[in-house]
């Protein structure tokens, strides 16, 4: 007797990657930041529409004591933080359109802070990989253009 063919086992979901904006937002909270997400959906051009066109989160870094009267230099940032969140290999592009934006040189004038950060997964041959952060601050964008 011949036996009917029995349907394939389903083939399993692959779980969804967890998006930068989203791996931003948790970084952020653990470092004590107080974040929220200002990119927004536009449904007739069905795009993602950034605040002033290159910002996707905007961040409330606490002052210190120590540190409320002088602004730091390097290290991390105190007051409003402006953060466009990417996936490491849009790194490149991302860098290319924040300095094409001439209002993200104004928030940086008018005393705002601006951050491309971008997520990647990285590990050496063998040893398991892990979710690694590059940030890159706006005085570094220019510096690398210029140089």
């Amino acid at each position: 007797m011949i036996e009917p063919e029995s349907d394939p086992a389903p083939k399993a979901k692959r779980a969804k990657s967890t998006s930068p904006t989203k791996r931003t937002l948790a970084e952020c909270r653990k470092r004590g930041y107080v974040v929220q997400v200002v990119e927004r959906w536009n449904p007739h051009a069905k795009v993602r529409v950034d605040l002033f066109g290159v910002i996707d989160l905007l961040a409330i870094v606490p002052l210190s004591p120590t540190d409320a009267l002088v602004p730091p230099i390097g290290g991390e940032p105190s007051g409003i933080l402006a953060i466009q969140a990417c996936a490491g290999d849009s790194h490149a592009a991302r860098r290319d359109k924040i300095l094409a934006e001439t209002r993200a040189k104004q928030w940086v004038d008018a005393g705002g802070q601006l951050e491309l950060w971008s997520w990647s997964v990285r590990g050496a041959a063998g040893k398991a990989k892990r979710w690694t952060l590059r940030v890159e601050t706006y005085a570094q964008m220019r510096a690398a253009v210029t140089t």
